[in-house]
């Protein structure tokens, strides 16, 4: 549990919530791309940036408790605390790890993950010819495509089977067809490959072997998710708590009807069983456990949870909660996101299923 924390995580815990009210709520009014960049500043100074990094890594019990605790202040440009992590070319050799990797991490160049195809599409694809590979296919829903240098895209090669290749956005016959924002303000972007060719060095490890790969930065990025939502929890309990114990216009405490403490206490519980989730599939991480099926159990109950606390929060607090502005309408924006996002709640259902009764992996 939360509690649980060595006093070197609980350091970290109270710097992060220092650095979120010292460094990031007072940018709430500043624009967005500003505050993005006042805030990577400080979180370099703050020794926060690179704990996504290979050379600083931090396991994911830190992170998560950072993530959680950052999340929690609700803080404009969250997102630009962490550098970029390695994702798939964490164990790149030469030539990528020169002109790609090191260029990443250094914030000179923009990596984004090409996964998702359309669904009357036929998979991305590539044959081998002597030392180049030609790539046909197209990517739908690429994060951050449109400003990316490189896409570290899955592709069917022939003969070997799924494989993660890295395309530059600039090659020739890289087609953006269509740049597009979702509704919590990311952006995406769809590509076409029109006989791309690449380098056989770009090949990510060994040809064949990029799904586990993919899938590996996909867990992570869905305990990322699973961290951000029960951080946001706590913030929409402490709202709620406040709001609810504020006088109502005949002077009694909003949070006096039977009713309203029912709808609080159950998002409390699950709030609870969410966190409760969140740190013990950390710990097994850590402890060098597969934690795919706890991994996706942790997405889908955290998402799911933070999207009907945030719901329940505004039918509680009323019409004044929809407007444009108002931090719970702006958290609904961004959290409903994520039941989509790494997977939709209801594959990975179907992916827990098939992961017990077919595979016999997870101890859910």
């Amino acid at each position: 549990m939360p509690e649980q924390l060595s006093p070197q995580l609980i350091e970290l815990r109270e710097r992060c919530a220092a650095f979120a009210k010292d460094h990031m709520l007072p940018l709430a009014e500043s624009d967005r791309a500003s505050a993005a960049v006042q805030v990577r500043e400080a979180s370099k100074t703050a020794g926060l940036f690179t704990m996504t990094q290979p050379a600083h890594a931090a396991g994911q019990l830190a992170l998560c408790v950072a993530r959680e605790t950052l999340a929690a202040a609700n803080p404009p440009a969250l997102d630009a605390v962490f550098g970029p992590g390695a994702g798939v070319l964490g164990s790149v050799g030469e030539p990528l790890a020169s002109s790609h990797l090191a260029p990443l991490l250094a914030g000179e160049k923009r990596g984004s993950f090409g996964f998702t195809e359309p669904d009357d599409a036929e998979p991305t694809a590539g044959i081998i010819d002597g030392d180049a590979l030609t790539i046909k296919g197209q990517k739908s829903y690429v994060t951050g495509g449109a400003d990316a240098d490189f896409i570290n895209a899955l592709v069917r090669i022939e003969g070997h089977g799924p494989s993660m290749v890295v395309i530059d956005t600039d090659t020739q016959g890289v087609i953006l067809e269509k740049r597009f924002n979702s509704l919590d303000g990311s952006h995406h972007a769809a590509f076409r490959f029109d006989n791309v060719q690449v380098p056989v060095s770009h090949v990510i490890g060994e040809p064949g072997q990029g799904l586990p790969k993919a899938l590996r930065q996909i867990g992570d990025v869905r305990l990322l998710f699973a961290a951000q939502a029960c951080g946001y929890l706590i913030w929409v309990m402490d709202l709620l708590q406040s709001h609810l114990q504020s006088p109502d216009k005949d002077g009694a405490p909003r949070g006096n009807k039977d009713v309203v403490r029912w709808h609080y206490a159950d998002l409390r519980i699950k709030a609870f069983a969410a966190r409760s989730m969140l740190y013990r599939t950390a710990r097994l991480a850590d402890a060098g456990e597969n934690i795919v099926n706890e991994g996706m159990a942790c997405k889908i109950f955290a998402t799911e949870c933070i999207g009907e606390a945030v719901d329940t929060a505004i039918q509680l607090v009323g019409g004044g909660a929809l407007v444009d502005d108002h931090p719970l309408a702006l958290l609904y924006k961004k959290v409903r996101a994520w039941r989509l996002a790494e997977g939709a709640s209801d594959v990975l259902r179907l992916n827990i299923g098939r992961g017990i009764l077919e595979l016999g992996k997870g101890r859910i």
